[in-house]
């Protein structure tokens, strides 16, 4: 039986396990919350190292891809390199694969329609393989990286422009605390408690991302709007029913009533592919897609 291991640096209310057969292969998949500790998180890894068959990077990405440009964030490097025999994963290798026939999918199979729609991307930086996708099906697209990552309330409204200033900031943004710019602990839990950025939210048909940037500042009611997103618990999908939402998407499938993160399912790919994890290729990651079937997660809540 193979075993994926989701260290997180977020809450660990969100703690899940499931076992499940992938293409015929048996599978423990679980996801341990260190509230905000990194130290905490070495530790595990170091404590796991070489009983299982990869590590998911939770919470925090190892690297932020524009392009073919790769920045690597300062904070999350002691926790990759605490691993030395099993493999570990981000999930950016994956984001810029999935998300992409994630959308692709939902335009082709009419289950969005995408044209001349509103849509706010939260943070364009560590989801660029969806920028770019959405950004090719004609909707009117708001990256919300100045506003959910700094707090400077100014929507940048064009790919070309995310590129500009992502190739200035980047660099920077990347040797900042974590925490400074992603909830991280127990802030997963919680709302900020202001609705400051309501107006981004409330002109937007559709809001996609990172679930919880777009939580932070969600307000009370979404009615109508389609959510595009990760990872969500039962607790998330009750609270967007309540708040209005029509439809939930998830780039990751539903498994016993929990959406894995994407460093999951790289772990999942890495732990089924016979090559090594580090020369895996787009291509390599859409062939095992393929083999799998996988398809988001598609939810009518209203």
């Amino acid at each position: 039986m193979k075993h994926v291991m989701s260290v997180s640096i977020g809450s660990s209310k969100r703690d899940h396990k499931v076992e499940t057969e992938i293409l015929g292969e048996k599978f423990i998949i679980e996801r341990v919350g260190t509230d905000g500790n990194i130290e905490k998180a070495i530790e595990i890894i170091k404590e796991n190292d070489g009983k299982v068959s990869a590590f998911g990077m939770g919470g925090i990405d190892l690297y932020v891809c524009i392009g073919n440009k790769r920045f690597t964030i300062r904070d999350a490097v002691p926790i990759a390199q605490a691993a030395k025999i099993s493999p570990i994963v981000d999930g950016s290798g994956l984001k810029n694969t999935l998300e992409r026939r994630v959308v692709n999918y939902l335009a082709e199979n009419k289950i969005v329609d995408f044209e001349g729609k509103k849509v706010l991307l939260v943070c364009g930086l560590d989801r660029f393989g969806m920028a770019e996708a959405l950004d090719k099906t004609g909707c009117k697209l708001t990256f919300g990286d100045l506003i959910f990552t700094v707090g400077v309330p100014i929507p940048i409204r064009s790919l070309k422009s995310l590129n500009i200033l992502a190739s200035i900031l980047a660099p920077i943004i990347c040797k900042l605390p974590f925490n400074m710019l992603y909830p991280t602990g127990e802030k997963q839990e919680k709302k900020a408690g202001s609705s400051k950025y309501e107006r981004f939210y409330n002109e937007a048909d559709i809001i996609a991302g990172d679930f919880h940037f777009i939580k932070r500042y969600m307000p009370d009611r979404l009615d109508g709007k389609i959510i595009l997103t990760n990872t969500v618990t039962s607790d998330d999908v009750k609270m967007l029913t309540q708040s209005g939402v029509k439809m939930l998407i998830t780039t990751t499938p539903e498994l016993n009533g929990r959406s894995f993160g994407t460093n999951v399912m790289e772990a999942v790919l890495v732990s089924l592919s016979d090559k090594p994890y580090k020369s895996l290729t787009p291509a390599d990651y859409e062939e095992l897609l393929d083999k799998i079937g996988l398809t988001p997660r598609v939810e009518v809540l209203n």
